[in-house]
Protein backbone atom coordinates (compact mmCIF):
# COMPACT_ATOMS: atom_id res chain seq x y z
CA UNK A 1 0.00 0.00 0.00
CA UNK A 2 1.51 3.33 -1.08
CA UNK A 3 2.09 6.15 1.32
CA UNK A 4 0.06 9.29 1.04
CA UNK A 5 1.75 12.18 -0.81
CA UNK A 6 2.24 14.12 2.41
CA UNK A 7 4.40 11.33 3.86
CA UNK A 8 6.82 11.14 0.88
CA UNK A 9 10.34 12.49 1.52
CA UNK A 10 10.74 16.02 0.11
CA UNK A 11 13.60 16.68 -2.33
CA UNK A 12 15.75 19.63 -1.33
CA UNK A 13 16.09 22.38 -4.01
CA UNK A 14 19.17 22.17 -6.18
CA UNK A 15 20.95 24.57 -8.55
CA UNK A 16 21.50 23.51 -12.15
CA UNK A 17 24.25 25.05 -14.26
CA UNK A 18 23.70 26.02 -17.91
CA UNK A 19 25.74 24.19 -20.49
CA UNK A 20 27.84 27.23 -21.41
CA UNK A 21 28.58 27.94 -17.76
CA UNK A 22 29.35 24.31 -17.10
CA UNK A 23 31.71 24.18 -20.04
CA UNK A 24 33.72 27.15 -18.79
CA UNK A 25 37.04 26.27 -17.15
CA UNK A 26 37.75 27.11 -13.58
CA UNK A 27 39.98 30.07 -14.48
CA UNK A 28 37.06 31.90 -16.11
CA UNK A 29 37.59 34.82 -13.72
CA UNK A 30 41.03 35.49 -15.16
CA UNK A 31 39.70 35.22 -18.71
CA UNK A 32 36.94 37.68 -17.85
CA UNK A 33 39.61 40.15 -16.82
CA UNK A 34 41.60 39.56 -20.03
CA UNK A 35 38.61 40.17 -22.26
CA UNK A 36 38.69 43.45 -24.23
CA UNK A 37 36.22 46.03 -23.03
CA UNK A 38 33.67 47.22 -25.58
CA UNK A 39 34.76 50.40 -27.33
CA UNK A 40 33.16 52.97 -29.58
CA UNK A 41 34.78 52.98 -33.01
CA UNK A 42 33.40 56.39 -33.94
CA UNK A 43 32.07 59.23 -31.87
CA UNK A 44 30.94 61.31 -34.85
CA UNK A 45 27.36 60.02 -34.80
CA UNK A 46 25.27 60.44 -31.66
CA UNK A 47 21.79 58.97 -31.51
CA UNK A 48 19.11 61.56 -30.91
CA UNK A 49 16.74 60.95 -27.98
CA UNK A 50 13.12 60.38 -28.93
CA UNK A 51 11.90 63.50 -27.14
CA UNK A 52 14.36 65.63 -29.15
CA UNK A 53 13.93 63.88 -32.50
CA UNK A 54 12.01 66.17 -34.91
CA UNK A 55 10.96 63.17 -37.03
CA UNK A 56 9.14 61.61 -34.07
CA UNK A 57 8.15 64.88 -32.40
CA UNK A 58 7.22 67.35 -35.18
CA UNK A 59 6.80 70.19 -32.68
CA UNK A 60 10.53 69.99 -31.95
CA UNK A 61 12.56 71.99 -34.46
CA UNK A 62 15.77 70.44 -35.72
CA UNK A 63 17.89 73.45 -34.87
CA UNK A 64 16.93 76.97 -34.00
CA UNK A 65 18.08 79.24 -36.80
CA UNK A 66 19.07 82.66 -35.41
CA UNK A 67 17.14 85.63 -36.77
CA UNK A 68 19.05 87.46 -39.48
CA UNK A 69 19.42 91.22 -39.10
CA UNK A 70 21.05 93.69 -41.53
CA UNK A 71 24.61 94.70 -40.83
CA UNK A 72 25.25 98.23 -39.69
CA UNK A 73 26.74 100.43 -42.39
CA UNK A 74 29.91 102.05 -41.13
CA UNK A 75 32.47 104.28 -42.78
CA UNK A 76 35.86 102.64 -43.10
CA UNK A 77 39.22 103.56 -44.55
CA UNK A 78 38.67 101.04 -47.31
CA UNK A 79 35.48 102.76 -48.42
CA UNK A 80 37.19 106.17 -48.33
CA UNK A 81 40.10 104.86 -50.40
CA UNK A 82 37.74 103.22 -52.91
CA UNK A 83 35.77 106.45 -53.27
CA UNK A 84 38.91 108.54 -53.77
CA UNK A 85 40.36 106.25 -56.42
CA UNK A 86 36.94 106.02 -58.09
CA UNK A 87 36.81 109.81 -58.44
CA UNK A 88 40.36 109.83 -59.78
CA UNK A 89 39.55 107.20 -62.39
CA UNK A 90 36.41 109.10 -63.39
CA UNK A 91 38.46 112.27 -63.96
CA UNK A 92 40.96 110.32 -66.03
CA UNK A 93 38.16 108.79 -68.10
CA UNK A 94 36.70 112.24 -68.64
CA UNK A 95 40.00 113.66 -69.88
CA UNK A 96 40.49 110.69 -72.19
CA UNK A 97 36.96 111.14 -73.64
CA UNK A 98 37.55 114.88 -74.17
CA UNK A 99 40.81 114.21 -76.01
CA UNK A 100 39.18 111.51 -78.12
CA UNK A 101 36.31 113.76 -79.22
CA UNK A 102 38.74 116.62 -80.06
CA UNK A 103 40.82 114.27 -82.18
CA UNK A 104 37.72 113.05 -84.01
CA UNK A 105 36.68 116.64 -84.76
CA UNK A 106 40.12 117.35 -86.24
CA UNK A 107 39.71 114.40 -88.60
CA UNK A 108 36.07 115.00 -89.62
CA UNK A 109 33.19 116.91 -88.15
CA UNK A 110 30.73 114.06 -88.55
CA UNK A 111 33.00 111.78 -86.51
CA UNK A 112 33.05 114.33 -83.67
CA UNK A 113 29.26 114.74 -83.70
CA UNK A 114 28.81 110.97 -83.80
CA UNK A 115 31.07 110.65 -80.76
CA UNK A 116 29.06 113.35 -78.96
CA UNK A 117 25.82 111.46 -79.72
CA UNK A 118 27.27 108.20 -78.42
CA UNK A 119 28.53 110.01 -75.30
CA UNK A 120 25.06 111.50 -74.67
CA UNK A 121 23.42 108.09 -75.00
CA UNK A 122 25.95 106.61 -72.58
CA UNK A 123 25.39 109.38 -70.04
CA UNK A 124 21.62 108.90 -70.20
CA UNK A 125 22.01 105.16 -69.74
CA UNK A 126 24.28 105.68 -66.72
CA UNK A 127 21.78 108.13 -65.22
CA UNK A 128 18.95 105.63 -65.70
CA UNK A 129 21.10 102.94 -64.09
CA UNK A 130 21.89 105.20 -61.13
CA UNK A 131 18.20 106.05 -60.68
CA UNK A 132 17.22 102.38 -60.79
CA UNK A 133 19.89 101.34 -58.30
CA UNK A 134 19.04 104.23 -56.00
CA UNK A 135 15.35 103.28 -56.08
CA UNK A 136 16.25 99.68 -55.28
CA UNK A 137 18.37 100.74 -52.32
CA UNK A 138 15.59 103.02 -51.10
CA UNK A 139 13.07 100.17 -51.27
CA UNK A 140 15.36 97.94 -49.20
CA UNK A 141 15.85 100.77 -46.72
CA UNK A 142 12.06 101.29 -46.57
CA UNK A 143 11.56 97.64 -45.59
CA UNK A 144 13.99 97.96 -42.70
CA UNK A 145 12.47 101.30 -41.68
CA UNK A 146 8.98 99.80 -41.51
CA UNK A 147 10.31 96.91 -39.41
CA UNK A 148 12.02 99.26 -36.96
CA UNK A 149 9.00 101.57 -36.73
CA UNK A 150 6.69 98.61 -36.12
CA UNK A 151 8.83 97.46 -33.19
CA UNK A 152 8.69 100.98 -31.74
CA UNK A 153 4.95 101.39 -32.42
CA UNK A 154 4.12 98.27 -30.41
CA UNK A 155 5.43 100.01 -27.29
CA UNK A 156 3.27 103.09 -27.86
CA UNK A 157 -0.03 103.61 -26.06
CA UNK A 158 -1.66 105.58 -28.86
CA UNK A 159 -2.49 103.96 -32.20
CA UNK A 160 -1.36 106.84 -34.42
CA UNK A 161 2.14 105.48 -35.00
CA UNK A 162 0.91 101.93 -35.54
CA UNK A 163 -1.62 103.13 -38.10
CA UNK A 164 1.11 105.02 -39.92
CA UNK A 165 3.18 101.82 -40.04
CA UNK A 166 0.21 99.84 -41.40
CA UNK A 167 -0.38 102.54 -44.04
CA UNK A 168 3.28 102.42 -45.15
CA UNK A 169 3.20 98.64 -45.24
CA UNK A 170 0.02 98.70 -47.33
CA UNK A 171 1.63 101.15 -49.76
CA UNK A 172 4.76 98.99 -50.00
CA UNK A 173 2.74 95.87 -50.87
CA UNK A 174 0.12 97.62 -53.03
CA UNK A 175 1.72 96.33 -56.25
CA UNK A 176 1.33 92.70 -55.15
CA UNK A 177 -2.05 91.30 -56.29
CA UNK A 178 -1.99 88.64 -53.54
CA UNK A 179 -2.51 91.36 -50.92
CA UNK A 180 -5.58 92.98 -52.53
CA UNK A 181 -8.06 91.11 -50.34
CA UNK A 182 -5.99 91.83 -47.22
CA UNK A 183 -5.81 95.52 -48.06
CA UNK A 184 -9.59 95.64 -48.44
CA UNK A 185 -9.99 93.93 -45.06
CA UNK A 186 -7.67 96.40 -43.36
CA UNK A 187 -9.52 99.29 -45.00
CA UNK A 188 -12.87 97.99 -43.74
CA UNK A 189 -11.58 97.54 -40.16
CA UNK A 190 -9.51 100.72 -40.09
CA UNK A 191 -11.24 102.26 -37.04
CA UNK A 192 -12.24 99.08 -35.20
CA UNK A 193 -8.83 98.23 -33.72
CA UNK A 194 -7.12 100.86 -31.58
CA UNK A 195 -4.58 98.80 -29.65
CA UNK A 196 -1.11 99.21 -31.34
CA UNK A 197 0.05 95.57 -30.82
CA UNK A 198 -3.25 94.29 -32.21
CA UNK A 199 -3.00 96.65 -35.20
CA UNK A 200 0.47 95.35 -36.08
CA UNK A 201 -0.63 91.75 -35.51
CA UNK A 202 -3.68 92.22 -37.73
CA UNK A 203 -1.55 93.71 -40.50
CA UNK A 204 0.91 90.81 -40.19
CA UNK A 205 -1.82 88.17 -40.40
CA UNK A 206 -3.72 89.77 -43.26
CA UNK A 207 -0.92 91.16 -45.42
CA UNK A 208 2.01 88.83 -44.77
CA UNK A 209 0.34 85.45 -44.24
CA UNK A 210 -0.23 84.80 -48.00
CA UNK A 211 3.26 86.08 -48.77
CA UNK A 212 4.76 83.79 -46.11
CA UNK A 213 3.07 80.80 -47.72
CA UNK A 214 4.52 81.74 -51.08
CA UNK A 215 7.92 82.33 -49.49
CA UNK A 216 7.81 78.84 -48.00
CA UNK A 217 6.97 77.45 -51.43
CA UNK A 218 9.98 79.28 -52.90
CA UNK A 219 12.27 77.81 -50.24
CA UNK A 220 10.90 74.29 -50.71
CA UNK A 221 11.27 74.39 -54.49
CA UNK A 222 14.80 75.76 -54.33
CA UNK A 223 15.80 73.19 -51.69
CA UNK A 224 14.39 70.34 -53.77
CA UNK A 225 16.25 71.49 -56.88
CA UNK A 226 19.51 71.76 -54.95
CA UNK A 227 18.94 68.36 -53.34
CA UNK A 228 18.33 66.64 -56.68
CA UNK A 229 21.11 68.35 -58.65
CA UNK A 230 23.78 67.86 -55.98
CA UNK A 231 22.76 64.23 -55.60
CA UNK A 232 23.36 63.44 -59.28
CA UNK A 233 26.14 65.89 -60.21
CA UNK A 234 29.54 64.26 -60.81
CA UNK A 235 31.74 67.13 -59.57
CA UNK A 236 31.89 69.12 -56.35
CA UNK A 237 32.47 72.35 -58.29
CA UNK A 238 29.12 71.79 -60.01
CA UNK A 239 27.46 71.45 -56.61
CA UNK A 240 29.05 74.68 -55.39
CA UNK A 241 28.11 76.69 -58.47
CA UNK A 242 24.54 75.44 -58.54
CA UNK A 243 24.01 76.09 -54.83
CA UNK A 244 25.32 79.63 -55.34
CA UNK A 245 23.04 80.14 -58.34
CA UNK A 246 19.95 78.90 -56.50
CA UNK A 247 20.82 80.95 -53.42
CA UNK A 248 21.08 84.20 -55.42
CA UNK A 249 17.88 83.38 -57.25
CA UNK A 250 16.07 82.58 -53.99
CA UNK A 251 17.23 85.77 -52.27
CA UNK A 252 16.14 87.94 -55.20
CA UNK A 253 12.75 86.23 -55.37
CA UNK A 254 12.30 86.71 -51.62
CA UNK A 255 13.11 90.43 -51.85
CA UNK A 256 10.71 90.95 -54.75
CA UNK A 257 7.98 89.03 -52.94
CA UNK A 258 8.08 91.32 -49.89
CA UNK A 259 8.26 94.54 -51.93
CA UNK A 260 12.03 95.12 -51.85
CA UNK A 261 12.82 94.66 -55.57
CA UNK A 262 16.55 95.40 -55.25
CA UNK A 263 18.78 96.44 -58.12
CA UNK A 264 22.20 95.01 -58.83
CA UNK A 265 24.01 96.79 -56.01
CA UNK A 266 21.09 96.23 -53.65
CA UNK A 267 21.21 92.54 -54.49
CA UNK A 268 24.92 92.41 -53.70
CA UNK A 269 24.28 94.10 -50.35
CA UNK A 270 21.44 91.73 -49.51
CA UNK A 271 23.52 88.71 -50.50
CA UNK A 272 26.39 89.98 -48.38
CA UNK A 273 24.08 90.39 -45.38
CA UNK A 274 22.77 86.84 -45.77
CA UNK A 275 26.25 85.32 -46.11
CA UNK A 276 27.54 87.41 -43.20
CA UNK A 277 24.68 86.17 -41.02
CA UNK A 278 25.36 82.54 -41.95
CA UNK A 279 29.08 82.94 -41.35
CA UNK A 280 28.65 84.63 -37.97
CA UNK A 281 26.09 82.11 -36.72
CA UNK A 282 28.09 79.14 -37.99
CA UNK A 283 25.35 78.09 -40.40
CA UNK A 284 27.50 78.31 -43.53
CA UNK A 285 28.51 74.73 -42.72
CA UNK A 286 25.63 72.61 -41.48
CA UNK A 287 25.82 72.42 -37.70
CA UNK A 288 26.84 69.32 -35.79
CA UNK A 289 23.42 69.07 -34.16
CA UNK A 290 21.68 68.94 -37.52
CA UNK A 291 24.00 66.26 -38.90
CA UNK A 292 23.76 64.19 -35.72
CA UNK A 293 19.98 64.35 -35.70
CA UNK A 294 19.73 63.36 -39.36
CA UNK A 295 22.28 60.57 -39.09
CA UNK A 296 21.12 59.52 -35.63
CA UNK A 297 17.65 58.91 -36.97
CA UNK A 298 19.08 56.52 -39.55
CA UNK A 299 18.82 58.65 -42.67
CA UNK A 300 22.25 57.55 -43.85
CA UNK A 301 21.27 53.90 -43.56
CA UNK A 302 18.09 54.40 -45.58
CA UNK A 303 19.49 56.65 -48.28
CA UNK A 304 22.55 56.39 -50.47
CA UNK A 305 25.56 58.54 -49.68
CA UNK A 306 24.95 60.92 -52.60
CA UNK A 307 21.26 61.26 -51.85
CA UNK A 308 22.00 61.94 -48.19
CA UNK A 309 24.46 64.63 -49.24
CA UNK A 310 21.77 66.13 -51.46
CA UNK A 311 19.37 66.29 -48.52
CA UNK A 312 21.98 68.08 -46.41
CA UNK A 313 22.61 70.60 -49.21
CA UNK A 314 18.86 71.11 -49.51
CA UNK A 315 18.64 71.87 -45.79
CA UNK A 316 21.50 74.34 -46.20
CA UNK A 317 19.54 76.08 -48.96
CA UNK A 318 16.52 76.20 -46.66
CA UNK A 319 18.64 77.96 -44.04
CA UNK A 320 19.68 80.54 -46.62
CA UNK A 321 16.03 81.04 -47.54
CA UNK A 322 15.03 81.53 -43.89
CA UNK A 323 17.79 84.12 -43.44
CA UNK A 324 16.66 85.94 -46.59
CA UNK A 325 13.09 85.83 -45.30
CA UNK A 326 14.19 87.50 -42.06
CA UNK A 327 15.99 90.26 -43.94
CA UNK A 328 13.33 90.93 -46.59
CA UNK A 329 10.18 90.62 -44.48
CA UNK A 330 8.89 94.11 -43.53
CA UNK A 331 7.61 92.89 -40.12
CA UNK A 332 9.27 90.64 -37.60
CA UNK A 333 7.57 87.33 -36.76
CA UNK A 334 5.19 87.93 -33.89
CA UNK A 335 1.63 86.90 -34.73
CA UNK A 336 2.76 84.21 -37.17
CA UNK A 337 5.16 81.32 -36.61
CA UNK A 338 8.64 81.69 -38.01
CA UNK A 339 9.63 78.71 -40.17
CA UNK A 340 12.45 76.45 -39.09
CA UNK A 341 14.56 73.70 -40.59
CA UNK A 342 12.18 71.05 -39.27
CA UNK A 343 9.40 72.48 -41.44
CA UNK A 344 11.27 71.49 -44.61
CA UNK A 345 12.68 68.05 -43.73
CA UNK A 346 9.39 66.37 -44.65
CA UNK A 347 9.55 67.90 -48.15
CA UNK A 348 13.16 66.86 -48.76
CA UNK A 349 12.90 63.37 -47.20
CA UNK A 350 9.22 62.35 -47.03
CA UNK A 351 10.07 58.85 -45.80
CA UNK A 352 11.62 60.32 -42.66
CA UNK A 353 8.60 62.46 -41.82
CA UNK A 354 5.71 61.20 -39.69
CA UNK A 355 3.23 62.27 -42.31
CA UNK A 356 5.28 60.50 -44.95
CA UNK A 357 5.00 57.23 -43.06
CA UNK A 358 1.22 57.32 -42.96
CA UNK A 359 -0.49 55.23 -45.63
Amino acid sequence: MSKPPSDLPRRPPAAFAYEDEAAEPRDSGRQQQDRRKPESFSEAIVLTPDEEDPFINPARDMSAVPVAIPRKRRTSFGKIAAGAFGILLSLGLGLWTDRLIRDLFTRADWLGYAALGVLAIGILAVLALVIRETAGMMRLAAVQTIKAEAEAAILETRPARARAVVARLTTLLSANPETSRARATLKATEGDVIDPPHLIALAERELLAPLDRKARSLIVNASKRVSIVTAVSPRAIVDLLYVLYESVRLIRAMAELYGGRPGTFGMFRLLRDVLAHLAVTGSIAVGDSLVQQVLGHGLASKLSARLGEGVINGLMTARIGIAAMDLCRPLAFRALKRPGIGDFIGDLAPSMSPRGNNP
